[in-house]
């Protein structure tokens, strides 16, 4: 790799940091390109994204961002997740390490906080912006549904209590 083809990695990693607000990193020695394949696909399908990046140029591409905290965390053969939903990426990332003995967590970030793999753990168990759209939604239209029916009700009654006169005006 030379000079502009570094600094043009070091660039687009940056702005992709810059973007986003939870990164993973993670140990990933030993596993095979259709394994690392699969990750990505698992990933992107989330809406997430990994990479597998140079140490050096990661933590050149770390400086300016919110995960400059981050930098001692890149040691040996290290890869990263990142994505804007704050825990898509760690969701992907815990369930393929417990399918996975040779892709480890080793930390992360969400904002400027720094997070062990203990904490990206307890993140990844959180639901995702979807899952909680889909429950305020639900919260929401609840309610409605309720009014509704409370509303209904009086009109229906009315409806059964003449039905039920004009049936007894029939039966005389």
């Amino acid at each position: 790799m030379d000079r502009t083809e570094k600094q043009a990695t070091i660039a687009a990693l940056h702005q992709a940091l810059s973007a986003t607000s939870l990164v993973v990193v993670t140990r990933q020695s030993g596993m095979t390109v259709a394994e690392v394949t699969d990750l990505r696909r698992k990933m992107r399908a989330a809406g997430a994204s990994f990479k597998v990046t140079k140490n050096r140029l990661a933590r050149i591409a770390l400086k300016g961002t919110q995960f400059e905290k981050l930098d001692d965390l890149f040691v040996g053969v290290t890869a990263i997740a990142y994505s804007s939903d704050p825990v898509a990426a760690a969701k992907v990332a815990i369930a393929y390490a417990k399918t996975n003995d040779k892709f480890k967590i080793i930390g992360g970030g969400m904002g400027s906080v720094v997070l062990d793999d203990k904490g990206i753990e307890a993140l990844s168990k959180l639901p995702s912006i979807d899952e909680l759209r889909g429950r305020l939604l639900g919260m929401i239209q609840t309610p409605a549904t309720r009014i509704a029916g409370v509303l209904q009700a009086p009109g229906g009654q009315v409806a059964r209590v003449l039905s039920a006169y004009a049936k007894k005006g029939e039966a005389a």
